[in-house]
């Protein structure tokens, strides 16, 4: 079992920024793949992006590439989303989520989710 508890969401206006963060604990942080999913009302979940057990590789959706910037130390077992230039259609509940499978941008390959957390985005 991994626990993952998302913190760091509140209202901001159009170009601020957030850093989301997502606490774990449980079982080894590090064995795990992480992945940052949003869902906006009315809509599907969505990926937002995804990064390998060790750091060494990113994934992201077009919509926030070159805006959103997804880290995580080990050490701390804690993930990260830089979330910079934001804008109103990223509003939505931002989830961190694991996965025994690298990269995927598909929610069903991630075993284990935080509660989420709320992101406004004023215009």
């Amino acid at each position: 079992q991994v626990q993952l508890v998302e913190s760091g969401g509140g209202l901001v206006q159009a170009g601020g920024s957030l850093r989301l963060s997502c606490a774990a604990s449980g079982r080894t942080f590090s064995s795990y793949c992480m992945g940052w999913f949003r869902q906006a009302p009315g809509k599907e979940r969505e990926f937002v992006a995804a990064i390998s057990w060790s750091g060494g590789s990113t994934y992201y959706a077009d919509s926030v590439k070159g805006r959103f910037t997804i880290s995580r130390d080990n050490a701390k077992n804690t993930l990260y989303l830089q979330m910079n230039s934001l804008k109103p259609d990223d509003t939505a509940v931002y989830y961190c989520a694991a996965s025994l499978i690298q990269g995927s941008a598909i929610s069903r390959a991630y075993d284990y989710w935080g509660q989420g957390t709320q992101v406004t985005v004023s215009s």
